[in-house]
């Protein structure tokens, strides 16, 4: 069995999901249940004997330790992690506590574990941390992509915590023999994205009306990656990885901020038209950007291709077109995340962004 961490958030249930429909491997969850944790993206499996879920931190030694123990799991995916920049800017603290000394206390009750194997099984552990590209900082318009080897510039606190995090898991590889591996990903979207990022953000409020914020002039250019795509990476990579090695995972989608916004309006007004007959482009509402954004992330995923024969299924066209269509099929999902605490959140970030 596998030990999945921040399994209820968007890019671990989505994992979780899809290692169910293709593995009879059983699979204990671990997740926090923050805001952006929600049981409902798991409740296909409610019922699942394959399926294990546990409400809890991976800052929690004692309750990793006594999983670890209990299960025996041949793995640990690493997905917990405060994720939001906009979220790491109003409070930075969460940040720190879960993706810094969080992942130390999951790394040590991993490696006591491993160190207690016995020699077949502890060959074959793995501990796979799933990170960002957001590490490496921001590029220039015609910078080449960010390869494995880039210098580390992380330039919020989001993306600072989780290049500590990097730090360590590297850490006890070289200083440990910890069989780690480490992917760095770029921007996901899909099925189950909690609607504070750009993509379904946009969704929700062209539906229900409300203007859609683009920040700045809207020319922040990011690689976007069909979420299931990256899962199917990390299983990839899980399985041949090379221990140590940092696998980059990208799309190879570079899109500006308002393109994206366009095309979700674009599939909307075909899917879903407004009822007074106008596009949803009449919604777009400029603010002022935040502070310190990055203007380009790009990623070079060659190496991933090359050693691990891995490539994208989806264009961004396909995968763009199957998540508008996922919210659009999914509003009683839709309707429960929104809750007052989520209300809250987007008037604080987005007040005075005249």
């Amino acid at each position: 069995m596998i030990l999945v961490t921040g399994s209820a958030g968007f890019i671990g249930a989505n994992f979780v999901l899809d290692w169910c429909a293709q593995h009879d491997e059983s699979v204990v969850s671990l997740d926090k249940l923050t805001y952006a944790g929600n049981l409902e993206n798991l409740a296909s499996l409610q019922n699942d004997p394959r399926h294990t879920f546990v409400h809890g931190d991976i800052g929690d030694a004692q309750l990793v330790a006594e999983l670890l123990a209990e299960h025996q799991p041949r793995a640990v995916i690493n997905f917990a992690a405060e994720s939001h920049v906009d979220r790491s800017i109003h409070g930075p603290e969460d940040f720190i506590q879960t993706n810094i000394v969080g992942t130390f206390h999951l790394l040590e009750a991993v490696r006591a574990y491993w160190n207690g194997l016995a020699a077949n099984d502890k060959t074959g552990f793995r501990f796979l941390h799933v990170s960002t590209d957001e590490v490496y900082g921001s590029l220039v318009k015609d910078e080449p992509a960010f390869s494995e080897t880039h210098r580390y510039e992380p330039n919020s606190p989001y993306s600072a915590s989780k290049a500590a995090s990097d730090h360590l898991v590297r850490a006890y590889h070289h200083t440990y023999g910890l069989p780690v591996l480490t992917t760095n990903c770029s921007n996901n979207y899909g099925p189950y994205h909690f609607p504070e990022k750009l993509i379904p953000l946009m969704i929700v409020n062209a539906l229900a009306g409300k203007t859609l914020p683009v920040y700045g002039d809207g020319q922040q250019i990011r690689d976007w990656l069909y979420v299931k795509d990256h899962c199917s990476a990390i299983r990839r990579v899980l399985e041949k990885g090379r221990l140590g090695e940092v696998y980059n995972v990208g799309g190879w989608n570079e899109k500006a901020n308002l393109d994206i916004v366009h095309t979700v309006c674009g599939l909307l007004d075909e899917l879903c038209p407004r009822a007074d007959g106008k596009s949803y482009r009449e919604q777009i509402s400029f603010v002022t950007d935040r502070p310190g954004h990055d203007r380009r992330y790009a990623i070079d995923a060659r190496k991933l291709e090359r050693e691990l024969g891995w490539k994208p299924a989806e264009t961004f066209e396909t995968g763009i077109r199957k998540t508008v269509q996922w919210y659009l099929d999914n509003q009683d999902w839709v309707n429960n995340v929104l809750s007052g605490s989520y209300r809250q959140w987007v008037e604080t970030n987005y007040a005075g962004r005249a």
